[in-house]
């Protein structure tokens, strides 16, 4: 029902850019839409598992069959097992969506924005950029462009630096750097080579108007989505975050929180499936209405605490795995609490 109503506002959201732009009736259902079931219910599963828990236990405590079944002489934990073992088997499902069904659903849906909703999705890395492409035990390659433009993938002023046990080695400059083609074949233009001895620089060992060679870099490297951690499956994230790491960009922090946090999110719905249960196994004057109104509550608590944890994280220096895990540990501590008091 909550899938049906989100997609119901986002199609409302978006119906006038559906309108404007020469997307047909099939992209915008199976390119788009198609995707979007998993993107929204991976987001929304821990939440889903609280209310659920607490609709149908709930019932069962005002119906008296929660005392009933204490009086009967079984345990609280006994009854606790049912509910555990499905929610391990919840989050089972839900790690394996995170890790490896949601990105690539995330990627085409990802692609269609960027093409039909929203173009600032994609943004290019295209003034200023420095990044290594090759770092060895002692040997280590800088490039700096300052100026890539997409529309025919060609950089201006570019420099390539060579440095050997610390010390620079040699230089390579370009007025400009065409890209000729798969895999990474690139042309300088109007180009000069320097080399140096310690701190002693050399004659200029080659000049030339054009020179066709190969780089450890594309133009996809140029390329960045706004949400491209979300179109990764884990093995590609980490193989990214490594890449970004060895060139010395500053962007692989983020990555790394997305990383642990495709661990933490299942481990969400456990946690928050014995604290709904621990909430509305108490038969209270209030009923259901009391029960759903406090799970809203402390989900949209653990909602807020998450988006601040990711926050601190990325801007505040807080270790990655620390803020997409710090949610569940407090959680995890009230839920403790609500379970070792609850009715039994």
């Amino acid at each position: 029902m909550i899938t049906m109503i989100a997609i119901a506002i986002d199609f409302f959201e978006k119906v006038d850019k559906f309108l404007a732009k020469t997307v047909t009736t099939e992209s915008i259902i199976f390119d788009y839409y198609l995707n979007f079931i998993p993107w929204i219910n991976g987001l929304l599963w821990p939440l889903f598992a609280l209310l659920a828990v607490i609709f149908f236990t709930s019932r069962m405590a005002s119906n008296s069959e929660i005392i009933s079944i204490l009086s009967s002489g079984i345990s609280y934990r006994r009854i606790m097992r049912p509910f555990l073992i499905s929610s391990i088997l919840l989050a089972s499902l839900h790690w394996v969506g995170k890790n490896y069904l949601i990105p690539r659903s995330n990627k085409i849906k990802g692609e269609f924005e960027s093409e039909h909703i929203r173009r600032s999705n994609k943004q290019t890395l295209d003034e200023n950029t420095h990044f290594f492409i090759n770092v060895e035990d002692n040997i280590e390659e800088k490039i700096y462009i300052k100026y890539f433009r997409k529309s025919d993938s060609t950089a201006t002023t570019f420099r390539l630096e060579k440095f050997k046990d610390g010390d620079l080695a040699s230089i390579v400059k370009s007025r400009k750097l065409e890209y000729k083609g798969p895999p990474n074949h690139w042309s300088l233009v109007d180009y000069e080579v320097h080399t140096f001895d310690g701190l002693d620089e050399q004659l200029i060992i080659h000049k030339g108007e054009t020179l066709d060679t190969t780089f450890n870099f594309t133009p996809g490297d140029f390329f960045r989505y706004s949400n491209q951690m979300e179109m990764m499956t884990t093995k590609d994230l980490r193989t990214f975050i490594n890449q970004e790491e060895s060139r010395g960009i500053d962007t692989a922090l983020k990555f790394k929180t997305e990383l642990y946090g495709r661990t933490a999110d299942p481990f969400t719905i456990i946690i928050l499936t014995l604290m709904g249960m621990a909430i509305a196994s108490r038969k209270i004057r209030g009923g259901m209405g009391y029960h759903l109104a406090a799970g809203v509550i402390l989900g949209s608590a653990f909602v807020i605490l998450q988006k601040f944890s990711l926050t601190f994280s990325v801007n505040m220096g807080m270790h990655p795995m620390l803020g997409a895990w710090l949610p569940n540990i407090i959680f995890g501590i009230i839920t403790y609490f609500l379970v070792k008091n609850a009715q039994k």
